[in-house]
């Protein structure tokens, strides 16, 4: 969904189900990023959870006044409880049968 928004183009997509990981760059193993959304900024720093999805909606101009909205700690901490109970929930969503 995200790569065909305006800007996509900006952001370099790396798909972690493919490949060995090692376009991961450092500091990520191919577990840890299957396991939850991570970005790397243009600086070279990892973030992940609610506050990758906060990097990611900056850098696409549909989502940029929300990613400013959200970019507060108190928030990011709520969405990202968020975030990982949804994960939980997710996963076994996906071993139901």
């Amino acid at each position: 969904m995200y790569q065909r928004q305006p800007g996509a183009d900006g952001v370099c997509w790396v798909d972690a189900a493919a490949g060995d990981g090692t376009d991961l760059g450092p500091g990520l193993s191919r577990e840890a990023a299957l396991a939850r959304l991570h970005v790397r900024r243009a600086d070279g720093s990892l973030v992940g959870g609610a506050a990758a999805f906060v990097a990611l909606w900056a850098a696409l101009p549909r989502t940029a006044t929300l990613a400013r909205w959200l970019n507060h700690r108190p928030v990011l901490a709520l969405l990202d409880a968020a975030y990982s109970l949804f994960l939980v929930v997710r996963r076994a969503w996906r071993r139901a049968p």
